[in-house]
């Protein structure tokens, strides 16, 4: 080999040696992604994407104990796999990105069962039911999607309902985008807004605020909820859909729907149009 090869071989070296030496810092920051159930064991807990400001399905207590429906249904599958849960309280729009960034290892986290997401997530079976609608003031009247035109409506940015309000009314309406439930349903009690869209629970919260002034104006969507994990990983989406299966069958998810919603487990359908339950 030539003296001037030699060099240009030894210059190569210290330039893949200096990229390796950047690289490995931006390496060891990666969150260590746990894919299947037998590495969650390992490990010790299973870290679960909840929301933090949405009650019933997740909320954080004075006394800073994350509950809900979703909180019940993540400790049960907590309890399958024999580990403790740790919860990350999440706004709407941080839900999918901290999943797929292994900040946590599932989502039970209100998450509507969408085609648009079963792109980049893999969804689980439904375990439980929600229905997207409108509120306004009971004087209003709001009684078709041509009438939302009249209103400012305002909306948690990127939930289902901001896609359902987004879709059905008049383009010429003011949607106010909020980051969050809490902030959308603050910005209905507090005047900023006319009507809200939101889900089947919101009026609950809008009755302790501003009693009697409330009631749901339209029915939007039918939605079904389920676990998230990352695409591609099957061991963990298997063992959550034979996790739902039991505790729909035990009786386990009818007493989580008798305290939080009150109402018969639904009856879920068999699939869902441009989303798959099961990892491929």
């Amino acid at each position: 080999m030539t003296s001037s090869n030699k060099g240009l071989l030894n210059r190569r070296q210290a330039l893949l040696a200096g990229a390796v030496g950047l690289a490995a810092p931006s390496l060891l920051l990666r969150p260590a992604l746990a894919v299947t159930p037998a590495e969650i064991k390992a490990k010790g807990k299973l870290v679960v994407g909840i929301q933090g400001d949405n009650p019933p399905w997740g909320f954080v207590t004075s006394a800073g104990k994350q509950d809900g429906l979703d909180a019940d249904i993540a400790a049960l599958f907590g309890q399958e796999l024999g580990v403790p849960v740790e919860f990350v309280p999440l706004e709407v729009n941080n839900r999918i990105p901290a999943l797929t960034t292994g900040r946590v290892d599932v989502l039970f986290a209100t998450m509507a069962m969408l085609p648009e997401r079963a792109k980049v997530v893999q969804f689980s079976k439904p375990y439980v039911a929600n229905t997207i609608v409108l509120i306004g003031k009971k004087s209003d009247t709001i009684k078709t999607n041509e009438d939302m035109g009249k209103f400012s409506i305002g909306v948690a940015k990127g939930a289902a309902q901001d896609t359902q309000v987004t879709k059905n009314a008049p383009a010429s309406t003011t949607i106010r985008r909020y980051d969050g439930d809490a902030p959308s349903i603050q910005a209905l009690v507090s005047g900023q807004v006319q009507a809200l869209g939101g889900n089947i629970f919101y009026i609950q919260r809008i009755e302790q605020a501003r009693p009697g002034e409330f009631e749901n104006k339209l029915e939007f969507q039918n939605l079904y909820n389920g676990a998230c994990t990352r695409q591609g990983e099957k061991e963990i989406n298997a063992a959550i859909n034979v996790f739902i299966d039991k505790i729909r069958a035990n009786g386990e998810l009818q007493k989580v729907y008798d305290k939080w919603m009150k109402v018969p487990v639904h009856k879920f359908p068999d699939s869902l149009e441009g989303i798959s339950f099961s990892a491929s």
